[in-house]
């Protein structure tokens, strides 16, 4: 189960960091593709609000790569715990105000991630 969560939240931090390169440096062309209900003219003028949206996914996936560095596996896991809630929280609030898609696409992930976690800390 061990083996299993950890690769449940590197492929959240994965995600977390790819989400954070095309919000950060990629917002007027992998943007444009992602987010096609926006108005091709709003990339532009919103590149940095996005690339402060970038920042924060950054720090959600720094977070849980910063677990896998922690030699404490009980501390370990609380980190992992923790970010891993954070990017829950995000996403939930991301589908209610955003896309319903994002909860299956982040939120799930993550979710998934975080009872892996929880049960290996119980075996």
């Amino acid at each position: 189960m061990e083996q299993l969560a950890k690769i449940l939240t590197a492929l959240v931090a994965i995600e977390h960091l790819y989400i954070m390169y095309f919000e950060m440096f990629a917002w007027e062309t992998i943007g444009k593709r992602t987010f096609k209900t926006l108005p091709a003219d709003l990339f532009k003028p919103t590149k940095g609000l996005a690339a402060n949206q970038g920042l924060y996914n950054g720090f959600l996936s720094a977070g849980l790569i910063w677990s896998f560095f922690i030699s404490d596996s009980n501390w370990s896991g609380n980190v992992a715990v923790f970010f891993l809630i954070c990017v829950i929280i995000a996403e939930i609030y991301g589908a209610a105000t955003a896309s319903k898609k994002i909860f299956i696409t982040q939120a799930l992930p993550a979710i998934l991630a975080l009872i892996a976690v929880l049960m290996a800390r119980c075996y």
